[in-house]
């Protein structure tokens, strides 16, 4: 199975490059364009040669800087939490330094989520020993506040953090109950719990955009396959059979002058299959189409914007084979050849 990514694994820099970040081994490496639209460069390691635990969280910023976290083994079986600041997709990025465990000591927890206010500072959240949340954010010059505790318990591992377009960061999680929500009513403020979603959810199918000024759109599966749109002013919609096991890929796009939202997934064929509708007019309805080679289980699916506005997706097999599709200038959502990169 291809390691965890929490997190947006493409993503395009300031200078318009897309870069890509992948688990491999005992570390992450990542890629990039060499200019945007161009070839990739070869793939290089992240943050030194600290060695790290599966998986990873990624965040990025209004700037552009790419935030990514990881756990890494420390003594006596025992783990630790680091991060790295990535400025450019071409640049190497920083060195992992330590953050530290969210109950001061013991074993890897849960896999950490990152997201990045309109500031710049990164916020973490990951999943206490004792079922719990805990967050820590960066402070304005340099290093963490202390870690604290979000209210709720029973949470499933899988987490996920979103900016809004407001810039305040929320963040979801699953129990057996169903969704629990977390969001900042000010800039820099502490994320305060909402009211809980009771709905039958699938745990690790999570995934989260911002469709709005006002809204955060969350989608999940429930157990029967069926996914489903949320808005925390209304009740959950359902969309369409998911195509597949785990979260689906999103992407906020415009297709043929429309403001719409794009789904990916790796479907049951082990195809990628793709599926838009106007954004926030789940109504509308949408329909799967699938696209590319057939991909080993485990394979996972991303989705960008180029330089140039039109979309990319990209596919991490088990192995670590990337392949990349790209828009074509054509009515629609008519993607060119799949590529191995």
């Amino acid at each position: 199975m291809v390691p965890a990514v929490n997190g947006d694994w493409v993503i395009r820099g300031r200078d318009g490059r897309l870069g890509v970040y992948a688990p491999r081994g005992e570390a992450v490496h990542c890629r990039a364009e060499r200019h945007p639209g161009g070839a990739w460069l070869p793939p290089r390691r992240a943050g030194g040669e600290q060695r790290l635990l599966p998986g990873i969280a990624v965040g990025q910023g209004a700037d552009g800087y790419a935030h990514l976290v990881a756990w890494r083994p420390t003594p006596n079986g025992e783990a630790g939490l680091v991060h790295s600041t990535h400025f450019r997709p071409h640049l190497a990025p920083l060195d992992w330094l330590p953050i530290g465990h969210p109950d001061r000591k013991g074993e890897r927890t849960g896999m950490p989520a990152v997201a990045v206010d309109a500031e710049g500072r990164a916020y973490l959240f990951v999943r206490s020993g004792n079922q719990g949340v805990r967050t820590t954010n960066q402070k304005e010059r340099g290093g963490w506040n202390g870690w604290h505790d979000l209210p709720g318990t029973g949470v499933h591992e899988e987490l996920v953090a979103v900016t809004a377009q407001s810039g305040r960061v929320e963040v979801y999680a699953t129990h057996a109950d169903g969704v629990l929500r977390w969001y900042q009513q000010e800039p820099g403020a502490r994320p305060v719990a909402a009211d809980p979603l009771a709905v039958p959810v699938a745990p690790g199918s999570l995934s989260a955009l911002p469709t709005s000024k006002e809204h955060t759109t969350l989608f999940f599966a429930d157990d029967g396959g069926t996914l489903y749109a949320w808005r925390p002013d209304g009740d959950p919609v359902a969309l369409i059979t998911a195509a597949g096991p785990g979260p689906v890929a999103l992407l906020r796009c415009a297709l043929d002058g429309h403001d719409c939202t794009l789904l990916a997934q790796r479907s049951s064929s082990g195809r990628v299959a793709f599926a838009a509708y106007p954004t926030e007019r789940e109504a509308a309805g949408l329909w799967w189409t699938e696209s590319g080679p057939e991909l080993p289980a485990g394979s996972r699916v991303a989705l960008a914007e180029d330089a140039q506005g039109r979309v990319v997706a990209v596919t991490a097999t088990p192995e670590g084979e990337l392949r990349v599709a790209r828009q074509k200038d054509e009515p629609g959502l008519a993607l060119a050849a799949w590529r191995l990169i």
